[in-house]
């Protein structure tokens, strides 16, 4: 398990996970615990410093700069060939009694196609109002505020670059680990059909990349693209505006 949090020092964090590892502590028959929780604070400018977060790795390659590295665990997304990968935020009213069956109903049967990660440092659900109201006012779908996590579900390979000492991807497997994560995608997001999804972790070929990326916002971010960028200087696959342009960004399609 492993969650960030903002805005508290290490005495706060450490006295808000109290109450469960002291309740995993008191029932060593059902539970135990690897080793000690590592719960702590620090300034967020060394985030990404290799010298003060045990958490990086750095990069192992000769010549690689001093400064190069990655979360420990994620060495495998620092050259990855993605097969599929969906997301969709689950909104928090599926933790209510009365849908909770229903949510581990769909996990599991996701689970049977492909792992299911749920993020669920991602969603924004029971966060102060004042926060929430922020956040609908930023580019991204407003149902985050909604969701109490983020449903990711992918898969990849060895990265088909020519020169690595790598076996290529075999094109037949990353076509039936893409349907697998289709179909376990497919499970969860028909709880929420209507819930959106995150546009940094997200289908590629997503169909309904308007509403699902931005939702309500849409309209509005739609309006001030075409106000300061009016001729479409600016573009981005499936970003605000491009449908007015072909799927490479030079030919404009707009009616």
């Amino acid at each position: 398990m492993s969650m960030v949090c903002q805005g508290l020092n290490e005495e706060q964090a450490q006295a808000v996970w109290a109450p469960f590892t002291d309740w995993v502590r008191a029932s060593p028959a059902d539970f135990t615990l690897d080793g000690e929780p590592q719960i702590g604070a620090g300034p967020a400018r060394r985030w990404w410093d290799l010298k003060s977060n045990p958490g990086l790795v750095p990069d192992p390659r000769a010549g690689a700069a001093a400064q190069h590295g990655w979360w420990r665990g994620d060495g495998d997304e620092a050259s990855l060939f993605l097969y599929g990968y969906e997301s969709q935020w689950l909104p928090a009213t599926l933790l209510e009694p009365a849908q909770r069956g229903q949510l581990a109903a769909a996990l599991m049967g996701a689970a049977q196609f492909h792992a299911v990660q749920l993020h669920v440092n991602k969603g924004l659900a029971g966060a102060p109002e004042e926060v929430n109201e922020r956040a609908r006012q930023c580019a991204m779908n407003p149902k985050v505020v909604d969701a109490f996590a983020l449903m990711i579900v992918a898969a990849g390979g060895p990265p088909p670059f020519a020169g690595l000492p790598i076996t290529p991807p075999s094109v037949t497997e990353a076509h039936r680990q893409a349907k697998r994560v289709a179909r376990a995608a497919a499970v969860l997001r028909a709880l929420a059909p209507q819930s959106g999804s995150y546009l940094s972790e997200t289908d590629f070929f997503r169909g309904d990349w308007r509403e699902a990326f931005w939702g309500a916002n849409y309209a509005r971010l739609k309006a001030i693209k075409d106000r300061y960028d009016p001729e479409g200087f600016f573009f981005v696959h499936h970003g605000v505006g491009s449908e007015d342009w072909s799927a490479d960004g030079f030919t404009p399609v707009r009616s």
